[in-house]
């Protein structure tokens, strides 16, 4: 039996155990500091980027405010440096309008690649090793 809640295989897209993305703010769809996904996220919250004024005013533009407290759904709202879980659709629009903020590849769910190919990830790995 499957609940809407159901989370997927903690894997990266490194094939790896995910790693904590943030803790404060407290991401994550399930706010768990991981970007986990399952059913229930629509959005697929699996990238985990350090957001940037530019991409902050990106999602703004596109009618999303990242910036603003939602207290209800327990976002206290954004600042640029912090680390966050984004929608990998939301992340792919800001890499073609040329504002994509730095990606945690350890911290990416392997679900992304359903969305966003390997190799443009690298490309904007926070750490490239």
């Amino acid at each position: 039996m499957s609940s809407t809640n159901e989370q997927f295989a903690s894997v990266n897209v490194l094939g790896e155990p995910l790693q904590t993305c943030g803790r404060d703010p407290l991401t994550g769809f399930f706010r768990d500091g991981c970007c986990n996904t399952g059913h229930a996220d629509g959005g697929m919250h699996t990238v985990c980027a350090v957001v940037t004024e530019t991409f902050l005013d990106f999602s703004r533009q596109q009618g999303n405010d990242l910036t603003r407290p939602v207290p209800l759904a327990d976002f206290p709202g954004l600042e640029p440096g912090d680390r966050w879980c984004l929608c990998a659709g939301r992340w792919l629009e800001a890499y073609r309008a040329g504002v994509a903020p730095l990606v945690d590849l350890d911290a990416t769910h392997e679900e992304t690649l359903a969305v966003i190919d390997f190799n443009l990830l690298v490309e904007y790995a926070l750490n490239k090793e």
